[in-house]
Formats: C-alpha cells, structure tokens, sequence
C-alpha cells in the first residue's frame, strides 16, 4: 500500500497563501482533535436536486451538531457546463432551506494554480508521472478490456520510464497509484469496505493542457479548506478510493468518511425525472411547499430518531448523529411530502402565510386585504396541505361582484335554493351584531323557520359567497366577507 510521501520537510512544511483562503499550512488541520468541518460541493451544472439538498442538510446538522464548520464549495471545473444560474439557483436554494454556510462560497476553478502545484509536487515526488499515451493508444487499451469483459484500467507504458526518453510533446499528469496490497475504508455509513490496489487506476491530474481534474481538486480543496468528515452520497464511495492516493503521496491527513444511500422513487427504481426529480425551486415556486416541511421530510429519508416524523431544527441539531443513517436507499413519496407540509401550514405564523399566499394570488389586494387575509388563516390554514391550496381557499375573499360560480356551486343555486336565500338575507340584515356566534343563530332560525337541516342552508349561502361548493365553514365566511359584501352576494343571487 502506498504510504505518505517521504519528500523533502520543506516542502512539507510550508505555509504559502492560498488566493482563497489566505495563509494555509501543508500540514493540514483534518486530524480527530481538530474542530469538525463538513463541506458541501455541489457541481454547477443543473439544479439543485433532492439528493443534493439531503446532502447539504445531512454536511450542515453533522457540523451544526459538534459545534464545527459547514461549508460550501461549487465545483465548477467544467467549464463547459457549469452556468451563472445555476450557480444563483444552489445558493438561492440552500438560503431558502437555512443552510447557511460559514465564510464565503469557493469557486474550485479559481483554484486551479493551486491544484497544478500539487500535481507537480507529486511528479517530483515521485506519486505521479507524465504519461504520452496517445488517444489511439488508449483507444486500442479501451478495446483490448472490453473484449475481455473487464473494466478499463490504464496502465501507462510511462509510468517507469525513465524523464529522459520523454519525447517533447503534449502530456497528462497521472496519479502513480499503488499496485499491490488493498485499502479499507472505515466508513461512517457503509461500515468497513476494502478494495484492492489493483483495481485503481492511474487516473489523470493534470489534462494536456495543464488544466486540474475534478478528482485532483476535490482532494486538493478538501485538505486546503480543512474537511475532516467528507459527507456525500454513496455514488461517490468508488472515488474516495482513488482520491486517497492523492492524501497519501501528499502526506496529509484523511477525512473521515461517510457514504449516504442514495433516493430511489417509490418503484425502489433510483429516483429520475420520471418520479418528479426536479430543482428543489419546483417544490418551494410549483407545488407550494414550505421549507421547514422540506428540510423536515429530507431529514427522514434515510435518517431516522426512533419513532420521530415531526422534527423541529432545534431537535434536529441536538439528534443527528451519522449513526443514524440508513445503508438502505430510502424512497421518495410526494404524498408524504404533503402530508408534512400541512402540519407545518397549520403551525406557520399567520402573518407569514398570507404574505406567501398573496403572492400566489396573481392579482394585487385591495386596501386592507393582506390584514384580511391574516385574520382569515386560522379558518384557511387547516384545509391547505399546500401554498397554492391555501392562495385558492382565500380566493372568494377578494372575488368582484358578480361572483362567478363554478359548475359544482351553481348546482346548488336550483330549487329551492333561491327562497332560501331571501330568508337568510331577511335574517341576516336584522342582525344588529356580526359575529359568527349571532350569524350561527340567524343561520339556524332560517332552517328551523323551513323545517329544513342547517346544511341545506348553508349549501346555497356558500355557492352564493364563495363561487364555490366548498370553502371554511359557513359562519367564518359570513364574518370575514362583512355584513355589506356578504348581503350584496346573497342579494345577486336571490335575483338571479
């Protein structure tokens, strides 16, 4: 197995300034009396999944919990694909979720000088070499493996020759991985997992135009920025075998790591755009979900607290402990999404919700109407299980008269319905008190006036307030309309 790098103590020991993160020492800080760090590194190149937001959660509580650092990095080595918005869309989604991280967000690709020095310091050290192989040559290597059904492991031809038959031309950087022997992982999820030193390649460093690799600087960044517990998905476990010969030629301290199962869909296939995988922005802008529901029900796909569904953030920073993580893939399910979003709905501050539901709306309120809609949650909030329900049920509150009535109200405005509403009106207008206690009772003299259940009044009074067959209960739609707006609706209707 290959060890630390035995290379000169001056280089060992130099502190230089980093153009990010200022004075660094080459000893590194990631040893187990070191203060915790977790990072997360999300590649700008798409929106910021549901994985990557667990992710996120899991690297900010497991920080948040020992008293340590969470921060975040975006990996944009890939030029070609990482965007500006989709940068603005992992930050705006990890403010919305109250990820906040320590320090400012690293760019990895400004890093780059820094990454390129320590692939030259392995090359000196004798950890990596400068392979010409030629496209052709590891064609012909690529076809030689699949022919023999096994995966591709390049092995240059230059990995032992000697400097001086390198020919002057374009090259790459490769890592000299360890041969013989394995490595074991002593993972925080997974458990115990070892590999064999032969089935590590000699991958790339440094690209023929002396640009770092993603797997160079992961290892690079992750030392310079002090991680000691490298938190991601189980996607990744293969990588943290082939980054380690990188900590190890440098002679710097591993992270601790640990490998999350990843989210499958509800088929137990692995979760695809086919399960409604989408940005993280489609759950807060499209379906209306708050995010303490959202950082409630990421916390319990795959981690759990004995019996716990309803977790606070307090408690979820007091609880979480990677002891917890399941090695099964958990499943997602809207429906219990849902669910969890109307608990917190119901819990929600009333002031808060109606400025979430008026921007729902799509029409601005009236004077007065966002202190209407406030005193209207308490009756509103119980029937939402999501934003776009409750901007719905709050609706009928600013309706312009004429109310126009959808096909299920307007079947309750037939027969009868039109005397009973010019008894409800006569009852109502005598109220010298609107309250819902006084309401209820004219409500009920009209149906015991009729002979009839108090349903069968209430039936074409909510059609003819709301427009709609349901609504909050009867009284409470009374009340909030007003007396004025309430027998102007009931008045349209009798003459109708």
């Amino acid at each position: 197995m290959l060890g630390p790098a035995t290379a000169d103590p001056a280089i060992v020991s130099t502190v230089w300034e980093h153009p990010r993160l200022g004075a660094i020492s080459d000893t590194g800080t990631a040893n187990s009396a070191a203060p915790v760090v977790t990072r997360f590194a999300p590649s700008p190149t798409g929106f910021l999944h549901l994985g990557g937001a667990r992710t996120a959660l899991f690297n900010w509580l497991f920080a948040k919990a020992n008293g340590g650092k969470f921060l975040l990095r975006i990996e944009d080595t890939d030029r070609v694909r990482s965007t500006q918005p989709a940068i603005d869309a992992i930050l705006d989604g990890m403010r919305w979720l109250g990820l906040d991280w320590d320090g400012d967000a690293v760019m990895q690709f400004a890093g780059a000088e820094r990454h390129a020095q320590v692939a030259h310091e392995m090359v000196a050290n004798g950890h990596a070499y400068r392979c010409y192989m030629t496209n052709d040559e590891i064609a012909a290597m690529r076809a030689e493996a699949q022919a023999a059904k096994k995966p591709l492991r390049i092995r240059s031809p230059w990995r032992d020759r000697p400097a001086s038959e390198a020919p002057d031309l374009p090259h790459v950087v490769r890592l000299r991985a360890p041969q013989e022997g394995s490595v074991t992982i002593e993972d925080r999820v997974q458990g115990s997992v070892t590999v064999r030193n032969e089935e590590i390649d000699d991958l790339v460093l440094l690209r023929s135009d002396g640009t770092p690799t993603y797997m160079l600087a992961v290892v690079v960044d992750d030392h310079d920025m002090g991680v000691t517990h490298v938190i991601r998905g189980d996607d990744h476990l293969n990588n943290a075998f082939r980054q380690l010969p990188i900590y190890r030629a440098m002679g710097w301290p591993e992270p601790i790591y640990a490998h999350i199962p990843l989210i499958h869909g509800p088929d137990g296939a692995k979760l695809s755009k086919r399960h409604g995988a989408v940005g993280i922005e489609a759950y807060r802008d499209e379906m209306g979900i708050l995010p303490e529901a959202f950082d409630n029900y990421l916390l319990r796909l795959g981690w759990g607290h004995g019996d716990d569904e309803i977790i606070s953030r307090e408690q979820a920073i007091e609880w979480f402990d990677l002891s917890g993580v399941g090695k099964s893939p958990s499943r997602f399910d809207l429906k219990k999404l849902e669910n969890l979003n109307g608990h917190y709905i119901r819990e929600a501050d009333d002031a808060r919700l109606a400025e979430l539901a008026a921007a729902r709306l799509g029409h601005d309120l009236p004077t007065g109407g966002l202190d209407l809609l406030t005193r209207a949650m308490p009756v509103l909030k119980p029937r939402a299980a999501n934003l776009n329900e409750l901007a719905e049920g709050s609706n009928f509150l600013f309706s312009q008269r004429p109310l126009a009535m959808d096909d299920a109200a307007a079947s309750l405005l037939q027969g009868e319905a039109s005397a009973i509403l010019v008894n409800a009106y006569a009852e109502l207008d005598a109220l010298d008190k609107w309250d819902t206690e006084a309401l209820e009772g004219a409500v009920r003299r009209v149906a015991e006036a009729r002979g009839i259940k108090l349903g069968q009044v209430a039936q074409p009074l909510r059609a003819a307030l709301t427009g709609r067959k349901t609504s909050p209960g009867i009284f409470d739609v009374l009340d909030l309309l007003g007396r004025d707006e309430s027998l102007g609706r009931i008045a349209d209707r009798m003459a109708s």
